[in-house]
């Protein structure tokens, strides 16, 4: 969507918010993002230099309401600083639409929603919107909710197809093959969600269709979900997953994920402890037992430095990952989050030589430094450390007697320009 066709749509959706009982609000967010990249996603080695860069995502957000109707559109500009000259007449650029949906309210509790949509389900292990990725994640699917007091119920579903020569019309007129795009086929979902003020729970079915070489579509299934209780000032979480069908390649898959952390105050600080671990392959099997975690936000969960999962393959060895985390208040509004990491391999890590390795993959140290500068402005500042073992140098590459870190800087202002 070029600027004259957004100027129209704006235009339009303006126009339409005179009616009565209609609202408007139009959000902009600039959010530029520094990073010094030294061994993050892969190991740093003696003969590579570190990275240097500014990537920057510029939002626009319309929302617009009224009587049953609810629609959003927002587009974005992802950039690096420079990537373009001063004066240009071609942009390397992502330019484009975000989301792109229509709700209509059957009544207060059934809804029906369309289009290009953010699907974002309970701690995003399995659908996230990806926010913290500058150009994060969006679906193009269609999304049935029911929702009533604490129980909530979402069904979604998704078929995909690339755009071949479509001008001016769509003009394929045979044949629904889908390639070139790492993407699924076509997906469905269901989400049950009770809340409650000691137990709440929710639970997911997601069946991944992903299409192979041949046009072949192959199906996975992915069940499972989360429960939490508060005793006494301690929240337990615990959650179980589980993947059986075939994988994208037509391999049988049989994969789980075991998830359980504990929460609570020490001295007044929060800290949380807890445990993943994502099944993963042993070199002799013939079965795929790795579990993947799909669509969710990983950079969320297994260190900040997307070493695993991040579309970022690590052997297929899959994930034990210990962890504490905790939050120190700094002043009204500002504080320090901290995040240590152990990590080990979910299966035997074996040499080109077949010798088998130590499972632990190394060590991990996440700050982030948060605070807010003024209404809508606010600054985050992050340093990760990673010690890694021989193992992760085996199955990332690099050279773990190099030091490992990353730096960033990130600073968002996001105001609200306009509400009717």
């Amino acid at each position: 969507m070029d600027m004259k066709k957004l100027y129209l749509v704006l235009t339009a959706v303006f126009f339409l918010s005179l009616g009565a009982r209609a609202q408007l609000v139009i959000t902009g967010e600039i959010r530029p993002r520094a990073e010094f990249r030294n061994g993050f996603k892969r190991l740093h080695a003696s003969d590579s230099h570190p990275a240097f860069f500014i990537e920057q995502r510029s939002r626009l957000y319309v929302d617009f309401t009224r009587e049953r109707i609810t629609m959003r559109i927002s587009v974005q500009d992802v950039r690096l600083w420079g990537e373009n000259n001063q004066i240009f007449k071609s942009d390397n650029a992502f330019f484009g639409v975000h989301e792109a949906w229509g709700q209509y309210h059957f009544n207060e509790k059934f809804k029906l929603r369309v289009g290009r949509q953010e699907l974002d389900y309970d701690n995003a292990r399995i659908l996230g919107d990806l926010s913290w990725a500058q150009q994060s994640r969006t679906h193009d699917a269609l999304k049935i909710t029911y929702e009533a007091g604490k129980f909530k119920w979402h069904l979604g579903a998704a078929y995909n197809q690339e755009d071949v020569l479509s001008k001016p019309e769509p003009a394929r007129l045979s044949d629904t093959f889908y390639s070139g795009v790492s993407n699924y086929k076509t997906m469905q979902y269901t989400w049950l969600n009770r809340s409650g003020e000691k137990v709440a729970w929710s639970l997911m079915f997601l069946n991944n269709g992903l299409q192979a070489a041949d046009s072949s579509v192959h199906f996975s299934q992915t069940l499972g979900g989360n429960a939490e209780t508060k005793v006494k000032g301690i929240t337990c979480t615990a959650e179980a997953w589980y993947q059986l069908g075939k994988d994208g390649q037509g391999a049988d898959l049989s994969a789980y994920l075991l998830s359980l952390n504990i929460g609570f105050k020490a001295g007044g600080i929060p800290v949380i402890l807890g445990a993943d671990h994502l099944s993963g392959t042993e070199a002799s099997s013939t079965k795929n037992t790795s579990f993947d975690p799909l669509y969710g936000t990983h950079h969320k969960f297994y260190g900040f430095m997307d070493y695993f999962y991040v579309g970022n393959p690590h052997g297929n060895v899959g994930l034990t990952d210990l962890y504490v985390r905790s939050k120190f208040k700094l002043g009204e509004k500002s504080a320090l989050n901290i995040h240590l990491h152990e990590f080990f391999s979910g299966a035997r890590i074996v040499t080109e030589q077949a010798e088998k390795m130590s499972k632990n993959l190394g060590t991990e140290i996440d700050l982030v430094y948060a605070v807010t500068i003024a209404p809508d402005v606010s600054l985050n500042l992050g340093y990760s450390q990673l010690f890694a073992s021989s193992s992760m140098e085996q199955i990332k590459g690099g050279e773990k007697s190099e030091v490992q870190n990353w730096a960033w800087a990130m600073l968002t202002i996001k105001p609200k320009i306009f509400e009717k």
